[in-house]
């Protein structure tokens, strides 16, 4: 797809699904081979410490686990923070490290100022995903509200720039380099994770694949057990005994 159009089609999970490439070259994507670097337990069994990139995502602890938990968040998802915030301590401590759950996070398109955070959080691979996600959480109040101030006109003006340049404008306006930076990615890595079209053509095919794969998916964040879409479970509240039970 054109990078052009992708702040508008981000704009909703209708629109992206309608900007999406044809369904093989999309699923392509998809069903390339997981990559797995650790599948026995690190020293001192936490694997927690263990994150391995998937097709779709990014995979936290044993990639054998009995539950296998997938969680599809936004960044810029307020509900998807709270999730962070209230049930990730839990699920990691009590679950992930032990290895009786493994957790792959794929990150989902809602709004244009996505795209620019999940390039940033992906720009370092495995070894700094989870991190960033939680940290980008923790922020997000601060780096959304100045992209939320953005008049429309401005944003309108973004929109038309070329298509390597929208998303480091974005995130320049968020202050999202500096913070990558304050954060292990120097500013020079994280321009060019933010301009390469390879990668935002794929946070989009990716993205349009959730629902794919998922036809019950209503938004963010949501929750598949061993494949299954959980209905109805946006918080930990829910989720834990849906663990639980699988975990019997």
């Amino acid at each position: 797809m054109k990078v052009r159009n992708v702040l508008a089609c981000a704009a909703a999970v209708l629109a992206l699904a309608g900007c999406n490439k044809n369904k093989q070259e999309s699923n392509a994507v998809a069903n390339e081979k997981v990559t797995i670097t650790q599948a026995t337990p690190p020293p001192g069994g936490n694997w927690t410490d263990v994150v391995n990139a998937t097709s779709a995502g990014f995979m936290m602890g044993n990639p054998n686990a009995k539950v296998k938990l997938i969680e599809i968040g936004a960044l810029s998802c307020p509900h998807c923070a709270e999730f962070e915030k209230v049930g990730v301590p839990t699920l990691m401590d009590k679950y992930v490290k032990s290895g009786q759950v493994s957790w792959e996070f794929r990150n989902f398109l809602l709004h244009g100022p996505d795209i620019s955070a999940t390039l940033i959080a992906r720009c370092n691979g495995a070894k700094s995903f989870f991190p960033l996600v939680k940290a980008f959480y923790t922020d997000q109040a601060t780096w959304m509200g100045k992209i939320i101030a953005v008049p429309q006109d401005q944003m309108t003006q973004i929109q038309a720039q070329p298509e390597n340049q929208q998303f480091v404008t974005l995130a320049t306006i968020a202050g999202l380099q500096d913070w990558a930076a304050a954060r292990g990615i120097p500013q020079a890595k994280s321009n060019q994770c933010l301009s390469d079209p390879k990668k935002i053509d794929q946070l989009v095919e990716l993205s349009s694949d959730v629902t794919n794969e998922f036809p019950d998916f209503t938004g963010t964040p949501s929750f598949a057990i061993n494949g299954k879409l959980v209905p109805d479970t946006f918080t930990w509240e829910k989720l834990q005994p849906q663990l639980d039970a699988a975990l019997k």
